[in-house]
């Protein structure tokens, strides 16, 4: 994408990666992303807002080639090499350049990239930096998602340039979300996968935030909010301790006994008026699994016990659900097993960080039998009886 101007002395001049499938080995990208990178131009000095992931640096540096401007300063939000790799190219190419951005991210960039000593300009939270016109303010936001984190306001233009905070893995032709209305579904994607461990850190941030006047979010991965305020509200409900009436079930089955189990419960559920979410986690997409979890009120896992514990699919799904910590409030384990089963023990075991009410378990020898069947309405009754009361 080329540069764009986005108001007058600022400009966009990021970039696109449509065919990018997956981020940091680990997380599907059905949409690819984009590595947003901002230029604002003073009377007196200009200054480069991130750079992008160092695949994209041609990209970025035709972009600034084209405004054809010097650069002052480059402001890092954030150490992660998607948003820095691409810094040294850039000093190389403006040497007159600083690196500006807080003590904790200048390490991370020494230690990553090299970056000398005398190329860095510390600042601290709430310091200011004029470029003739244009007032830079600094906010530190640890923990949103690293610890370097921090935002940059641009005072005049009521602009906030937040970084991974409020971003979306998204790749679109379209600059700003009231272009392409997608972009809150990959928002909270992208908060499930990346931000939901840190909510408490996050509710700080987003207080801390909410004591400026924020006309523009320009994060640096998706679309730029503008104006900011439905995505805020999102992030409100999201890390709030508010849950929806929604049963999340992740399940394996290798033989059909824990798949009729499963099938029995999400009738019983459906019967009840619960909302209910299945996931077969031998085909799912992970994204949409992780998406549930942020607002549901229960999760029941199901699987069948491979060598008397869960099945590794489930142990994989309750170590990632573990460290995300969902607001969840209930759990309940159900299983089937052959000849003998810890899985109850395993799976509270892997669980340890959930703040959760462990609602009554399920073990079933083989097939279910009536009475098992029995049990399962019993387990729908409770959740009921739990999501009404809550």
């Amino acid at each position: 994408m080329s540069a764009r101007m986005m108001e007058d002395g600022v400009y966009y001049v990021g970039s696109q990666d449509w065919d990018r499938q997956i981020f940091d080995e680990l997380i599907p990208l059905p949409q690819g992303t984009s590595y947003n990178s901002y230029l604002i131009q003073g009377r007196d000095n200009t200054a480069l807002i991130d750079t992008v992931d160092p695949e994209k640096a041609h990209e970025l540096l035709k972009n600034l080639q084209e405004l054809e401007l010097k650069i002052d300063y480059i402001v890092s939000n954030h150490a992660e090499q998607d948003h820095s790799g691409s810094i040294p190219l850039i000093l190389e190419e403006y040497p007159e350049a600083v690196v500006v951005t807080n003590p904790k991210c200048k390490e991370l960039l020494k230690n990553f990239l090299f970056i000398p000593e005398d190329k860095f300009k510390t600042i601290g939270d709430g310091d200011k930096i004029s470029l003739g016109g244009k007032t830079l303010e600094f906010i530190f936001t640890p923990w949103v998602h690293w610890p370097d984190t921090m935002v940059t306001y641009l005072e005049e233009n009521k602009m906030l340039f937040s970084c991974d905070f409020f971003g979306s893995h998204m790749a679109t032709s379209q600059l700003y979300s009231h272009e392409n209305e997608e972009v809150y579904s990959a928002a909270k994607r992208y908060y499930a996968e990346l931000m939901m461990p840190f909510r408490p850190t996050i509710k700080n941030n987003l207080a801390k935030i909410n004591k400026i006047d924020i006309k523009t979010i320009a994060p640096s991965h998706g679309p730029i909010y503008s104006p900011a305020n439905e995505i805020i509200n999102l992030y409100k409900d999201w890390i709030s301790d508010e849950t929806l009436n929604l049963v999340v079930i992740p399940y394996v089955s290798m033989h059909g006994s824990t798949r009729v189990m499963v099938d029995h419960l999400v009738d019983s559920l459906i019967k009840r008026g619960l909302v209910v979410k299945p996931f077969n986690l031998g085909h799912m997409d992970p994204g949409e699994f992780l998406m549930s979890l942020v607002d549901a009120s229960t999760l029941v896992i199901a699987s069948p016990t491979v060598l008397t514990g869960p099945h590794p699919l489930t142990v994989s799904n309750a170590y990632l659900i573990n460290l995300l910590r969902p607001k969840l409030k209930y759990v309940a384990i159900m299983g089937s097993f052959g000849w003998g089963s810890r899985m109850e023990e395993l799976l509270k075991g892997q669980l340890s960080n959930l703040k959760v009410e462990y609602l009554e378990s399920i073990s079933i020898k083989g097939l279910p039998t009536q009475d098992d069947l029995e049990k399962i309405d019993a387990l729908a009754d409770e959740i009921l009886k739990k999501h009404e009361s809550s």
